[in-house]
């Protein structure tokens, strides 16, 4: 039952980041990065077998994630460069930084979310 209300409450969470990344300049990469997770955990309230697919999500975004850590003004420059300084300030074209962690951190949050299910 616990588990059930967990995924709702992440299928409501990644619609609304999927909301919140219509404006983004590459919306159609992170709208469908959002609603997939989003679906799968409504899939699995209603016990519908999606564990092949959270796996291969999971590598795909996980992936993903690696570049976002590695790339120019990635995580490992916002770390490095910028002292981990807050990424919670409004993003502007001269801290790219700030996107991209954002971004990593989203990806963390729906690949171990993804993860979860598939253990669970």
């Amino acid at each position: 039952m616990w588990i059930d209300i967990l995924n709702i409450f992440f299928f409501a969470t990644f619609l609304l980041f999927a909301y919140f990344n219509l404006n983004d300049p590459d919306w159609w990469v992170w709208v469908p990065i959002y609603v997939v997770p989003a679906v799968l955990c409504l899939l699995t309230v209603f016990s519908i077998e999606v564990s092949m697919i959270l796996i291969i999500l999971s590598v795909i975004y996980g992936a993903y994630a690696i570049v976002l850590f590695f790339i120019k003004d990635g995580v490992w420059d916002w770390i490095r460069r910028h002292r981990a300084r807050s990424i919670v300030q409004s993003m502007q074209a001269d801290k790219p930084y700030i996107e991209r962690t954002r971004e990593f951190f989203g990806l963390c949050i729906v690949i171990g979310v993804m993860l979860f299910n598939y253990f669970i």
